[in-house]
């Protein structure tokens, strides 16, 4: 165990519940650290349901491009609890993240908090204490009361798609989940918005129109589309015409579109046209329809199969998911086989439903060391309920193993997908963990 490990281990003892949306455990934390949040870089704040990530990643990656030192910090982790926290361009070490725990753990003594709301005053700790040009603060769940929403006044607030995820804590409709994104927005900052259902947009509109935050929104204020192969991407001020993103799926236009908006409404950076260029070529995202050309698990597949990697869990990143392997198919068709594993709070069925006459077959399988991991037989027989034929398998090497018994002409496309704790366990098996 690694001191970081066993500070966390200490950590998860200090509150009943892993999640408990409040910031009154924060502030109360962040003043006693001497209030690290007034001392960090510039920041672009970013929350949403789907693309967080990506998005994140592309906005990094042009500014990084132009030369820039950025701070990020994400989550959940996929291997390593350090990938949550980048301080300009590194990973923090485990030294670092220790040291910067360790502190917080001290000065918070017994009192209650959440590990997430503890490891996020430690990054911003970290992130104070470390020159940078930007710091690039995603949104860990909702919005409102997430303990990454003690920043006054970013550069730019962001919101990515919002759909139906995390009932028991943001409500069971698009309104009230919208109404917990948008929670964010701050006075007079530039709230870029990405593509939503309307019922989601109408309430973020309302809340940017009470704050008298300057509205960026995709459609409206500014445009992506796919164009011979090329992002196009067009504003007010103008027309890019760009490379298109690294990062596999259409989705990944919007998600770049997104970041490029972002920063053309913060308004903050000269940069040039060459550094949009560099970053979306150059953007990576681990887990995000993620090609696994090699490793421990591919290897087990027949020759000339692919292995790929989505942790979507809900059902639009499911359409999403299921858009990009249609594409695939278009251009190679290969059987489509699926390697799932969810959490039982998660809606399986509306997310297979997205894999319906495009899926051969299904095969279950459990996420280890997760107490709230779906059984791989529940997962089957929602799979067969949605027309889907379906196998469970006690692990991903056993249901590799099935898919190679399977025998099929030609070789396979194989998704592993369904989580971001299973895509971690996957990453971490295949010897391929981030960097």
């Amino acid at each position: 165990m690694t001191p970081v490990d066993a500070i966390l281990a200490r950590l998860l003892a200090l509150h009943p519940k892993k999640i408990d949306l409040s910031l009154d455990r924060m502030w109360r934390l962040l003043r006693q650290l001497g209030d690290p949040q007034r001392r960090l870089p510039p920041v672009i704040h970013i929350g949403g349901t789907n693309g967080k990530g990506s998005t994140t990643a592309f906005i990094r990656a042009i500014l990084e491009a132009a030369g820039l030192r950025v701070h990020v910090y994400t989550s959940p982790h996929l291997v390593r609890f350090n990938e949550r926290f980048r301080l300009a361009g590194t990973l923090a070490s485990d030294a670092e993240l220790a040291d910067a725990l360790a502190e917080c753990e001290r000065i918070n003594g017994d009192e209650p908090i959440t590990v997430f709301e503890i490891t996020t005053a430690a990054g911003l700790l970290l992130f104070s204490r470390h020159p940078a040009d930007v710091l690039l603060l995603e949104v860990g769940l909702g919005g409102r009361l997430d303990a990454t929403n003690v920043v006054d006044h970013p550069l730019a607030s962001v919101i990515t798609p919002v759909s139906l995820d995390h009932f028991e804590f943001l409500g069971d409709t698009l309104a009230r989940i919208a109404a917990e994104k948008a929670g964010i927005l701050k006075a007079r900052v530039p709230a870029v918005i990405g593509p939503q259902p309307a019922e989601a947009l109408s309430v973020i509109e309302r809340a940017a129109e009470r704050l008298r935050a300057p509205l960026w929104v995709a459609g409206q204020h500014w445009t992506v589309s796919q164009e011979h192969g090329r992002l196009v991407y067009q504003d007010e001020s103008g027309l890019l015409d760009l490379p298109p993103p690294r990062l596999a799926g259409r989705h990944q236009f919007d998600n770049a579109g997104l970041a490029i908006a972002a920063l053309r409404a913060a308004d903050a950076f000269s940069l040039p046209l060459a550094a949009y260029e560099v970053g979306l070529a150059a953007a990576d995202w681990p887990a995000r329809m993620q090609r696994l050309a090699g490793g421990n698990l591919a290897s087990l597949l027949p020759e000339g199969s692919e292995l790929w990697l989505d942790g979507g869990h809900n059902a639009a990143a499911g359409h999403a998911i299921a858009v990009a392997l249609a594409d695939l198919e278009e251009r190679v068709s290969r059987p489509l086989i699926l390697v799932v594993g969810m959490l039982a709070t998660k809606d399986v069925e509306s997310f297979l439903q997205n894999f319906t006459g495009l899926a051969r077959r299904v095969i279950a399988v459990p996420i280890s060391q997760q107490e709230k991991g779906r059984p791989p037989e529940a997962i089957a027989d929602a799979a067969r309920r949605v027309g889907i034929p379906a196998d469970a398998r006690n692990s991903v090497p056993e249901a590799l193993a099935r898919i190679a018994q399977l025998h099929l002409e030609p070789a396979p496309r194989v998704l592993i997908t369904g989580s971001l704790y299973l895509a971690g366990e996957v990453l971490a098996a295949n010897g391929t963990p981030p960097v």
